[in-house]
């Protein structure tokens, strides 16, 4: 991969300009699940790559590092002129073992000093914050300069004016953050972590840093890349814009410039691209780019950027079947959820190489495209998203919260509002990434309102990419893709006219590997024994995915998760992402549709009923064993259920709450090592081999679907005579089951 000469330069100026903390002061929190990065956080210089790359100045100054700190009260006076007590490291959040705290703050104070380089003297300085989780109260010298709220947005404050002529500057920074305890947006953040909801990230969890620039300045760059016209359209939005400003812009390849363009700094800025270079995730090229403002013969200001030319959009194959299409291609989407939780630093990756890890380890994997789930990263993990080749489908995160009786609150006015406000800077300030190719605005039906009127307001802030009104549960009818969530699936939701049809959720198959978990506790949407029971349970779920992509349209799926986070432990890597827990060379031909088929060795009775001894009473202990006596039992044609449930070839009727089965069968070889079950269940089954426990699965499905069987279910049968026993539970709804056993083709 080659280095970005943008990374480089600004590297080479954050070494020089980086303020010295009080690095002896700060030692993590012990105890705590640490990564292997942990140990390369150097405290005198956390996170010292410069963290705007789509934006970059050369000049900086890094005000992360070890800053004083103390909880506050509502309504406190700010501490201006006096130490506080405490000691954090920036951006590590408060709650995270990094921080150096390691507990839940609702409110507190930062501080810290700083000098600023002579040689800015004749500048305005400005202060940026990647981000603060939730509100953020800014004090430079005593003077309250800015009061932000938005909890996954940059904002930046023109300190200038209330800079001292002392060498010495003080910088106070107060935070609240009211978690679960409001309806802002918050992701999965609550203040009583656990199953789906993890711990909060309170106070600055992204980097601080200065910048000087002239009193005319970039504020903000909006880069459309159009290759149908082959041209690059720049919106450039400044600071005290005057006539005779111009604006200039040079487009690079491997550093030589392909192309030029000069113009009025009031109107967006269009420059040709002879022959363009096409952006994808099997060739991520990107163009750099530097925008300057000039006036005369004076540049006011530079800034270095990069894009990538690519289009996103829904159309129909040859087949009439819509589908998304990536550069007027058919792209399938084969994902992986990514909630970007860290066990070190919570929402705060320890190191940029931790942060790049993760997605290249999503490359090995084999999958193109990553939906980062109700949560929004530092732009350097866009950056390597674009340099790297992923897709991004981008969630707004969710602002919701539950009464006493944990019944949702509908979001007021004042709420609304700020959802409205924080999904547009998060579209302003990420929009230029190439990678992002889908805003989902809702998930699940969290906080969810007025959805197709926000559906269209995003449209309306980026017309270059797709949007999801609600991913999971909530369909309003609008935006460009239907989306449904099975557990563990997967499925598709009907084909329509014009929209993609797209699975946002599926999978969750649970392994909790000892001494890299949260905790001793774990849990997954289904369990399974060890790794190779992953491996083939995953390899199964995505045999049927590239079924549906070819039989009904399925355009994109997106498997749960990356990691485990805290106790859940769906994750294909552990949470200190020491362990890939299933074979991934596997996992990477499942992702790519190298899967070989299926043949059956026991048939199922889809085509021809075969017939199973059963009872709807409870039978004895040991019903399960091969030994077990079921002469007394009904004997009658599977399958066994309610007329009407869908997907069900239902030959003998079942309508009680449970349903015992059992069956002979006969193989005519050793056993395969993949071998596997062949299963329809409405709901929940327990299905046996020989007496020993091949698979459990909840919920129900709506076709047969390969299930994973145990390893000592598996090495329970034998050549010859076989017996497979079957408890099932219905509830409410349709009911059904039946069952066979498949094998890969060889």
């Amino acid at each position: 991969m080659r280095t970005p000469i943008l990374t480089a330069l600004v590297l080479a100026a954050s070494a020089s300009c980086t303020a010295t903390p009080d690095a002896n002061a700060w030692k993590p929190v012990a105890g705590s699940l640490t990564t292997r990065w942990a140990n390369s956080v150097d405290p005198a210089h956390p996170l010292p790559e410069y963290p705007r790359p789509q934006m970059a100045r050369e000049t900086w100054m890094n005000l992360n590092g070890t800053w004083e700190f103390a909880e506050a009260r509502a309504d406190e006076a700010p501490p201006i002129g006096l130490p506080l007590s405490g000691r954090i490291l920036v951006p590590f959040p408060v709650e995270s073992a990094l921080s150096g705290v390691g507990r839940r703050v609702e409110r507190a104070w930062y501080r810290r000093t700083f000098s600023v380089p002579e040689a800015w003297s004749a500048q305005r300085v400005l202060l940026q914050f990647g981000a603060v989780d939730w509100e953020a109260r800014v004090f430079v010298n005593g003077r309250e300069l800015a009061l932000h709220r938005g909890g996954y947005d940059p904002f930046s404050v023109d300190i200038t004016d209330a800079l001292a002529r002392a060498a010495s500057q003080e910088l106070v920074v107060g935070v609240f953050d009211p978690s679960d305890g409001g309806d802002q947006p918050r992701g999965k953040q609550v203040r009583d972590p656990k199953s789906i909801w993890y711990t909060p990230t309170t106070g600055i969890w992204q980097t601080v840093w200065l910048e000087p620039v002239s009193n005319v300045h970039v504020e903000s760059l909006r880069l459309d890349p159009d290759p149908r016209t082959q041209s690059l359209e720049i919106g450039v939005d400044a600071a005290h814009l005057t006539p005779e400003i111009h604006v200039e812009a040079e487009i690079l390849s491997a550093g030589a410039v392909v192309a030029r363009g000069k113009g009025s700094s009031a109107a967006s800025l269009r420059i040709g691209i002879p022959d363009p270079h096409l952006w994808s995730p099997s060739d991520p090229f990107l163009y750099d780019l530097e925008v300057r403002l000039v006036r005369g013969a004076v540049i006011e200001d530079r800034v270095r950027s990069s894009f990538g030319m690519r289009t996103i959009e829904v159309g129909q194959d040859e087949h009439g079947v819509n589908r998304l299409l990536l550069n007027g291609a058919p792209l399938f989407e084969m994902g992986v959820l990514d909630q970007g939780f860290w066990p070190d630093g919570i929402y705060t990756a320890p190191t940029d190489e931790a942060l790049r890890s993760d997605i290249e380890l999503v490359k090995r994997l084999g999958f193109n495209m990553i939906r980062k789930h109700v949560k929004v990263e530092p732009d350097r993990w866009y950056d390597w998203c674009d340099r790297l080749g992923v897709l991004v489908w981008q969630d707004m995160p969710s602002g919701f919260r539950e009464d006493s009786g944990g019944k949702r609150v509908e979001l007021g006015p004042a709420a609304r509002t700020q959802f409205r406000e924080e999904l547009a800077r998060l579209i302003a300030t990420h929009r230029n990434h190439p990678s992002i190719v889908l805003w989902v605005v809702f998930n699940e039906g969290w906080g969810q309102h007025q959805t197709a009127d926000l559906v269209q307001f995003v449209k309306g802030l980026d017309r270059k990419r797709l949007v999801s009104n609600a991913s999971g549960w909530t369909d309003a009818n609008c935006g460009d893709v239907v989306d449904v969530h099975v557990y563990p699936g997967p499925g598709a939701p009907a084909r329509e006219s014009a929209r993609a049809a797209v699975l946002g959720e599926f999978g969750g198959l649970g392994l909790g590997v000892p001494e890299h978990t949260w905790r001793a506790e774990s849990w997954g949407y289904r369990g399974v024994a060890d790794a190779e029971e992953l491996t083939n349970g995953y390899v199964n779920l995505l045999r049927r995915v590239h079924e549906l992509r070819e039989g009904s349209g399925l355009c994109a799926a997106v498997y749960t998760q990356l990691t485990d986070v805290e106790t859940e432990c769906n994750g294909l890597v552990t949470y200190d992402r020491a362990v890939v827990k299933l074979d991934a060379a596997r996992a990477r031909d499942a992702n790519e549709g190298r899967i070989a088929a299926l043949e059956v060795v026991v048939p199922t009775s889809q085509e021809n009923g075969i017939p199973w001894r059963y009872r709807f009473d409870a039978p004895a202990a040991g019903w399960e064993a091969a030994e077990f006596d079921d002469s007394s039992w009904n004997e009658g044609p599977a399958g066994f259920g309610s007329r009407g449930t869908p997907g069900a070839v239902v030959r003998t009727e079942w309508t009680t709450p449970d349903i015992w089965l059992r069956r002979r069968f006969t193989l005519d070889a050793d056993p395969d090592p993949t071998l596997a079950l062949l299963l329809h269940h409405d709901e929940d089954a327990e299905i046996y081999l020989n007496g020993v426990l091949a698979a459990k699965a909840g919920g129900y499905v709506s076709g047969y679907e390969p299930t994973t069987i145990a390893r000592a279910a598996k090495s329970a049968l034998v050549r010859g005579t076989n017996v497979v026993a079957i408890h099932c539970k219905q509830t409410s709804g349709g009911q059904y089951v039946d069952v066979g056993i498949v094998r890969e083709r060889r």
